[in-house]
């Protein structure tokens, strides 16, 4: 009796093992279940119904701003961090102590990430100091770190101002020798004129583009080691309508000769043959270039296919009363990505129009952007599918990419479009005046009447900082301490930080 009480009370515990086990099992594949869906961004609702979240992440300069969401900051506190909020419309609110605030509304969608990490709040009291006399500075220009102010005039003895010490002490550098054989009226002056000046990303670099009388010539500045600038116009005995700097040392150039694309490789001295003809725009990013060019009859259409096409659209202007001056041949032209690297070059779509064009990168993909008139396309690179359309108010005359792909800007006078690639939205807006430009990577300034202005790259946040301000001179911040600008002849320095 004894043996037969021993073994069901096996069979209970055995049963209750077994339970218990299963019960753990199922305990587990349910709280990593929920894990899966707390991390794919479900949640429980305020009505208790599960429903798909985003994540919204957001930092500020400086850190350490009080974050309120919707008007509430109960549970997120500090920038520098992330939190999941539900999809939909919120408005965000930064605000500390001792500086202005910052606010936007922001649409978060469904088990995406939104970042905002560009919210710049400034002191409402800033220590203001004059650093430097900048004198008969006739043209200026700031370097992508934004830590060395180029200074030219006239005389040819142009100035370096380093913006990243508290003490500035400027450098001079004689440029004499590479505008030696420039015209000038007399030998006081020059008669060039600067047109533009970009940086390369050594920070050492800078390609000049020059109206030297009816002339365009192109001359790279080494300012560091002057003597190995280089004047490509001349030492190439070419007339090249644009060059860009392809690659950080500044030493490979891509040129557009005409309409031919060439490569010019500094180090070697060297124009390579024609990369591409017919080019009407052109841009590069990295070791790509995309280019629109005409067509060749032999890349698409047979010379009767166009012959039948324009006979196609004469009937129907004639159907229309035009007559046969309303009819004109339509030119051809397609999209081209060329790979540098391995001299490859593949059609991507046909186009009927030159459109502009940009290459541009956003975390890790990268995005082709064709503008013409006031249409502007957005196509993904890697599979060339076109994401999106937007129809702008005005026609851009420019196209800028901006802080790490983040955003492009089309401009055109003071109207300015944003397309904001975080959000694949486009906002429209206009600067006070047309003397405006970049105080940072994601902010706008203006100078309207002496008042100096800043605005988010997408116009919000419009704040006034400075009165008095001269224009047509660059302005920057840098290091996030200082801000600079020009005040009668004197280069000022704002504090951004509490000393």
């Amino acid at each position: 009796m004894a043996t037969m009480d021993q073994e069901k009370t096996k069979r209970v515990q055995h049963l209750k093992i077994i339970a218990s086990e299963i019960v753990m099992v199922i305990a587990v594949i349910f709280t990593v279940l929920i894990l899966v869906l707390i991390v794919s961004g479900y949640w429980l609702g305020a009505d208790f119904k599960v429903e798909r979240q985003g994540l919204l992440q957001v930092s500020s300069i400086p850190t350490g701003a009080d974050v309120y969401i919707d008007g509430d900051s109960a549970w997120f506190q500090r920038t520098n961090t992330s939190k999941t909020l539900s999809s939909g419309e919120h408005s965000v609110t930064l605000s500390k102590d001792g500086y202005d605030t910052w606010s936007k509304k922001i649409m978060v969608r469904e088990g995406l990430l939104y970042r905002l990490h560009y919210p710049r709040l400034f002191l409402n009291e800033r220590e203001v100091e004059a650093v430097s006399e900048v004198g008969s500075a006739s043209f200026a220009t700031i370097s992508p770190d934004r830590n060395i102010l180029l200074l030219a005039n006239s005389t040819l003895e142009w100035e370096i101002l380093p913006l990243n010490n508290e003490k500035i002490k400027p450098r001079k550098i004689d440029v004499g020798k590479v505008f030696e054989n420039m015209n000038s009226d007399n030998d006081d002056s020059v008669a060039w004129q600067i047109l533009s000046a970009d940086w390369a990303k050594d920070n050492a670099h800078v390609l000049f583009k020059i109206k030297n009388l009816e002339k365009i010539e192109w001359v790279m500045l080494d300012i560091d080691n002057v003597k190995d600038s280089i004047n490509l116009s001349k030492k190439f005995d070419m007339v090249f309508d644009d060059i860009q700097i392809m690659n950080n040392s500044a030493n490979i150039l891509i040129g557009l000769q005409g309409q031919n694309l060439r490569k010019i490789d500094i180090s070697s001295e060297q124009v390579s043959a024609i990369l591409a003809e017919g080019v009407m725009s052109l841009d590069h990013f990295e070791n790509e270039v995309i280019f629109v060019a005409e067509r060749k009859n032999d890349e698409a259409e047979t010379s009767e296919e166009l012959k039948e096409n324009d006979d196609l659209e004469a009937n129907e202007h004639a159907m229309n009363g035009e007559g046969e001056r309303g009819v004109q041949s339509q030119k051809r032209y397609a999209l081209y990505l060329l790979d540098m690297g391995n001299g490859k070059t593949k059609e991507l779509e046909s186009l009927d129009n030159p459109a502009k064009v940009t290459l541009s990168k956003f975390y890790d993909d990268r995005y082709i952007t064709t503008v013409w008139e006031n249409d502007v396309a957005l196509y993904s690179e890697n599979d060339f599918v076109k994401m999106n359309e937007f129809a702008l108010g005005f026609n851009p005359v420019n196209v800028k990419v901006g802080h790490n792909g983040e955003f492009i800007v089309l401009t055109n006078g003071s109207k300015i479009a944003t397309l904001d690639m975080e959000a694949l939205a486009v906002k429209e807006w206009d600067t006070e005046s047309l003397d405006f430009g970049w105080i940072d990577d994601d902010m706008i300034y203006s100078i309207t009447s002496g008042n100096l202005l800043v605005y988010d790259f997408d116009g919000l946040n419009k704040r006034e900082l400075a009165k008095n301000v001269t224009g047509s001179f660059p302005i920057t911040i840098t290091e996030n301490k200082w801000m600079y600008y020009l005040r009668d002849g004197k280069l000022i320095r704002e504090w951004l930080i509490k000393k």
